[in-house]
């Protein structure tokens, strides 16, 4: 079967791009040409703002002019730091347009480790919103002297630094093309292990991975969509998931503004939103909060509903029907925002089975999916129309993957290798030579195994397997999604131990940090209700997996942006 967006770019090869693939600013230009009036990006805050295709054309050409005529030639790396936003956007795309590079770092980032990857990444322009710029300032002044150019993102501030939204160039470029070939982006992985990486992407690695996703028979999106840009985009995740596919197709996008959930549903209900993206821990507390709503109802009503999901479960699942969607809309979805949702998709870590059955049962389709960074990031989707449960996914179309140094069940770490696969590591010859086998392929890191229909089962991390006395592998990650449905523990690290010096094998041990809200007001219950919560666990565990120790902790464990726990930061 030929690639679908193949044929679709067809018309446009030789006329706007003459690669293989076009950039992301040829991208953009392709979608201009076809939806110039429709809404592209969309915030509510709290009063809706529109910009559509054309209005995002023109301002995109000013940002990039203005960039031009300050100094930036291609190949030029711009840090961008703020919360998500329109203005966030448009300085990702502008620096496109400019033949810039674009270095996008958190804004929750320690301020010290922020100073260094901007003197480490070569930067010559900064964009960020204020507070950013104000805590440099604070912390080293000379830094932003240094610069060609600094911008303010959004947020009030002095005069000092012109706002993104200000900026006037004396003339108006067009757009900078480019080739498939050059850097778009310097990525520093927010990893669970070890330091940050600068992982470096070509306009070729970003867009045909976005191409790829939005292949029908993967994620069937159209122009007609609706997405919601909750989660970090200086995280890759969100970046090419949500940002790029608007570019690649032509929907609008609506700006979320963190994990405040009452600001979440108000977003949802007034921007229609149609797929959502989220993480395990977001489908989790708002599967949670509904079903306990509905517990409060009574024991009757409780039965009741559960049944009627049943229900609803049997026929999607046998008949592809949904005959109790609009119930479930009335009663539960609407009230968080899904009522219009069509699509719900689960990324940067997997969901519990259970999860995803709860969620179909009430009407919405999951889409799983899985990627890293070094993959521009998504390498496998889990489509609904041929979903498995305990998948992360099928492999995507144009990628070559395979399992190496197989155990004696089949389980050996996944290698990838094509159009999306980072070239390394910046500045960093000994990771980049580590990244990859003999032949070529990317190594993930990542166990598990691929079965006949090229669909990824994950079993763990390679840094992260127990080995225990009968010399069994013991992967956290299955342990630690058991816990994901008890309200009773906020985070959770499955880890080995030694229990005695003298024998390198190790024991299971669970560090858990309990939920303050859960256990508010009984306190002296807590160490009961989770040993019974891993007595139960444990009833469902090989024996080599049983958790043998329970670490409480009353602290938060440090996570990613993508509420990752970072494993080597784990101190007791």
């Amino acid at each position: 079967m030929e690639y679908t967006w193949i044929t679709k770019l067809a018309p446009y090869k030789d006329k706007l791009f003459t690669g293989e693939w076009p950039t992301i600013t040829q991208a953009f230009q392709i979608t201009l040409s076809k939806f110039p009036d429709k809404p592209c990006f969309t915030t509510f805050n709290p009063n809706r703002l529109t910009y559509t295709f054309a209005d995002v054309n023109a301002h995109l050409l000013r940002i990039s002019s203005y960039l031009r005529e300050k100094g930036l030639t291609p190949g030029d790396k711009v840090v961008i730091n703020g919360k998500n936003s329109i203005e966030w956007a448009l300085s990702y795309l502008a620096i496109n347009f400019a033949g810039g590079i674009v270095v996008p770092l958190d804004n929750q980032m320690n301020k010290d480790r922020l100073i260094q990857l901007i003197r480490f990444c070569d930067a010559k322009y900064i964009i960020a919103d204020t507070m950013v710029l104000n805590n440099i300032q604070k912390k080293d002044a000379s830094l932003l002297s240094e610069m060609k150019e600094v911008i303010r993102m959004t947020g009030k501030g002095p005069g000092e630094y012109p706002p993104l939204m200000d900026l006037q160039p004396t003339t108006i470029k067009e757009a900078y093309h480019g080739s498939e070939t050059d850097i778009a982006a310097i990525l520093f992985t927010s990893g669970t292990t070890g330091m940050e990486k600068g992982v470096v992407l070509t306009q070729k690695n970003i867009i045909s991975d976005a191409f790829q996703v939005c292949d029908p028979n993967y994620l069937p999106v159209s122009e007609q969509d609706v997405l919601y840009a909750l989660l970090p985009l200086h995280h890759s995740y969100c970046c090419t998931a949500v940002l790029i596919e608007t570019v690649v197709i032509g929907c609008e996008c609506v700006f979320g503004h963190g994990i405040v959930i009452s600001r979440m549903i108000n977003d949802l209900k007034q921007g229609n939103i149609t797929f959502f993206m989220g993480i395990p821990l977001l489908y989790n507390k708002l599967l949670n909060g509904m079903l306990k709503e509905i517990k409060k109802k009574g024991p009757f009503i409780n039965a009741y509903v559960h049944t009627l999901m049943w229900i609803n479960g049997f026929f999607k699942k046998y008949f592809n029907k949904n005959p109790l969607r609009g119930y479930f809309n009335k009663i539960l979805l609407d009230k968080i925002g899904f009522a219009h949702n069509k699509i719900l998709i689960c990324g940067a870590g997997p969901l519990a089975p259970r999860v995803f059955k709860q969620y179909q049962q009430l009407g919405l389709d999951f889409i799983q999916g899985y990627g890293l960074t070094e993959t521009s990031p998504i390498v496998a989707l889990n489509p609904t129309y041929h979903f498995k449960v305990d998948s992360v996914g099928k492999i995507l179309p144009l990628i070559d993957a395979k399992i190496i140094n197989k155990d004696e069940k089949g389980i050996g770490e996944l290698v990838v290798k094509g159009s999306i696969t980072t070239q390394g590591y910046y500045k960093d010859e000994e990771n980049t030579k580590q990244l990859f086998t003999e032949d070529g392929y990317l190594k993930t890191g990542d166990l598990g195994y691929l079965d006949k229909e090229n669909y990824m089962f994950l079993k763990g991390r390679t840094k992260n397997v127990i080995v225990t006395e009968g010399g069994k592998n013991v992967f956290p990650e299955e342990i630690e999604d058991m816990f994901q449905l008890y309200s009773q523990v906020d985070q959770i690290l499955i880890r080995g131990y030694q229990e005695k010096k003298e024998y390198p094998t190790e024991m299971i041990e669970a560090v858990i940090y309990p939920s303050k809200e859960y256990f508010a007001g009984k306190e002296n219950t807590k160490e009961a209700e989770i040993n019974t919560i891993i007595s139960t666990i444990n009833k469902n565990l090989s024996g080599y997996k049983k958790i043998t120790k329970l670490t409480l902790i009353d602290h938060p464990m440090a996570t990613t942006s993508t509420r990752k726990i970072k494993r080597n930061l784990v101190r007791l």
